[in-house]
């Protein structure tokens, strides 16, 4: 699954604000129980792995110059919240890029 998101900040303050609130993002996943792992590969990919009610689910964050896309591979048994889980990226997504 794969969610774009766009923006107008510049790579640079686009990576500042995922350093600075990645680890906001475990409270965005329903249910309040998940570990939320991330990492940087290069300058410009973010990886996380969240495990949440007995499943991980993994993905990356990638910063373009106009939009972030958020890649989720997300396992066939939870196929079905597939559209929250887009939802959810799209709303606390673009609130993550938001200047606090």
């Amino acid at each position: 699954m794969r969610v774009a998101l766009p923006h107008d900040l510049g790579r640079e303050e686009v990576r500042r604000r995922l350093r600075e609130r990645s680890h906001e993002i475990a409270d965005h996943v329903p249910g309040g129980m998940a570990e939320v792992e991330t990492r940087w590969r290069g300058e410009d990919v973010m990886e996380l792995s969240v495990g949440a009610m007995g499943q991980n689910i993994n993905g990356e964050v990638e910063v373009e110059d106009n939009q972030v896309i958020f890649s989720i591979e997300l396992p066939a048994m939870l196929s079905f919240v597939k559209p929250m889980i887009e939802s959810a990226i799209r709303s606390k997504g673009t609130k993550m890029l938001e200047k606090k």
